[in-house]
């Protein structure tokens, strides 16, 4: 098994968006599927190894299920085009994100639209120093590797209880704090991709950081 069988899959699958096919290819999903969760459970320990408050995540757990929230949004197609996982996972932090998918294939990591006590949080920590996310952000490997954060929403004014001239009010009036590492599948197909995906994680470890203890406090 291999990412070009699993890529091979959701081509198909997104030719044929229905239960009765999946029902019929059942066994060639969970083939896949687990061949997806074994890769993440080897990525899980080198990424302890690198990093001593990584929380321990196993495949099963970082996996998202294919199924599309039909209640929620019913014009979607009934299963995704992608696998998703998100690493390193503990309540209240930011976790690590890796999408593979036809469309579309990244890491990314951080905050997205977090809940208000979150939002307040990250907020309160760049008003006391915003300066030090600056830093880790203008960091020239950083640059190159994310440009900036994801592209987002953002507030038209000023947070309630921050001035409009704030020097940090180009990130205050942010409702998204994460950034994004797009991947090709000639990248991830190639044998050492676990090994880019740990270049990722070591990039954007520091904004992360930065940004789990601004939640914590």
């Amino acid at each position: 098994m291999s990412f070009y069988k699993l890529f091979e899959f959701l081509r198909e699958l997104n030719r044929n968006n229905n239960k009765d096919w999946m029902n019929a290819h059942r066994k060639q999903y969970h083939e896949v599927r687990d061949f997806y969760i074994d890769w993440l459970d080897q990525l899980d320990i080198r990424l302890a190894e690198i990093d001593p408050d990584y929380s321990p995540t196993t495949g099963k757990q970082a996996i998202n299920r294919i199924n599309n929230n039909l209640l929620f949004h019913p014009n979607k197609p009934v299963y995704k085009d992608h696998f998703g996982a998100g690493l390193d996972k503990e309540k209240g932090k930011g976790d690590f994100y890796i999408h593979i998918g036809i469309n579309e294939s990244f890491v990314a990591g951080g905050f997205y639209r977090p809940k208000k006590d979150l939002l307040d949080s990250i907020r309160a920590a760049i008003d006391y120093n915003g300066e030090e996310l600056k830093k880790i952000m203008s960091k020239s490997s950083f640059k190159k590797t994310f440009s900036q954060l994801i592209e987002d929403e953002k507030l038209k004014k000023a947070p309630k209880g921050y001035s409009s001239d704030h020097e940090h009010i180009d990130l205050l009036r942010n409702k998204t704090f994460a950034v994004q590492h797009d991947l090709t599948q000639k990248e991830i197909l190639k044998d050492d991709f676990q090994d880019k995906v740990l270049e990722l994680y070591r990039e954007m470890l520091a904004f992360r950081k930065y940004l789990n203890k601004a939640v914590s406090v």
